[in-house]
């Protein structure tokens, strides 16, 4: 499923905004970051310097496509339309961290928001701020030399290094199942009684099933050890009642050395009210 974006198409602003921040020969006069005092805190004690918040999106189109009300099916159209809207909005969002000179992104969030005056149109954005290694000696890119991406907080970023990985890339996977309408003769025969529904169990089975699988096959195009994090979402957005998205997120991640030293965890009792 996976198509190539377009090369460069950042806004004139978004480039006049990042050329400002990177300023001249690598030294950088600002950065912006959406992370935590704590977030921002650690990410430095873990070796990385903030750079800059990204931001990526891609309003996009959603096509039609017909489904038997008696047929569990994969709305291959739509779900071929919401990860290519998401790649493009990912995409951006790593331009904008490579033309900072970024390694990687952190804390990345993805949002999808179907537009209300216009159904079929829908927003997506990503949103992380980019951080910049300080020991210049090891390459954090992925293998393609883009920079890294994840949905790690700042203090999951520096446990995850602490203990000897590191992220790889932000791997997703999706998928827009038509879940059949239970028969006439099923409602009858089912009336009154406990009993599993079977064709819906088997529809949601399978649609959460091709999402995961499809996380996966996007890790191991990242030759990733693992994937931590995951989240698996269901979404209806404006399709019909029994047209259903499920979509799942992680981040991948490889070891960087051979011994992984666990800190000893310690109890923190918070003085807040």
């Amino acid at each position: 499923m996976t198509t190539t974006p377009p090369p460069s198409d950042l806004p004139t602003h978004a480039r006049e905004r990042l050329t400002a921040m990177r300023g001249k020969d690598e030294a950088h006069r600002l950065f912006t970051s959406d992370l935590t005092v704590n977030e921002f805190l650690l990410v430095k004690e873990a070796g990385f310097d903030p750079v800059g918040m990204v931001v990526g999106c891609s309003m996009y189109h959603i096509g039609f496509q017909w489904a038997g009300v008696n047929q569990n099916m994969e709305m291959t159209v739509l779900s071929q339309a919401m990860y290519h809207a998401r790649e493009l909005a990912m995409a951006r969002m790593e331009e904008e961290a490579d033309a900072l000179g970024a390694d990687g992104i952190v804390g990345v969030r993805l949002t999808a928001k179907h537009m209300e005056w216009e159904p079929n149109l829908a927003e997506f954005v990503a949103i992380g701020t980019a951080v910049r290694a300080r020991n210049r000696d090891v390459s954090y890119r992925t293998l393609d030399n883009k920079p890294f991406t994840s949905d790690l907080s700042g203090q999951d970023f520096w446990t995850l290094l602490r203990a000897g990985y590191r992220p790889v890339g932000m791997v997703m996977g999706n998928c827009v199942y038509h879940v059949a309408y239970q028969g006439i003769g099923q409602w009858f025969k089912n009336l009154g009684k406990n009993v599993e529904m079977t064709n819906f169990t088997q529809g949601l089975y399978d649609a959460r099933e091709l999402a995961m699988e499809r996380m996966q096959a996007e890790a191991t195009h990242l030759k990733a050890e693992g994937i931590v994090g995951v989240q698996l979402h269901e979404g209806r957005y404006s399709w019909s009642a029994h047209v259903i998205e499920f979509f799942t997120v992680g981040t991948a991640v490889i070891p960087i050395r051979a011994d992984h030293h666990i800190p000893t965890p310690h109890l923190m009792l918070s003085v807040n009210d």
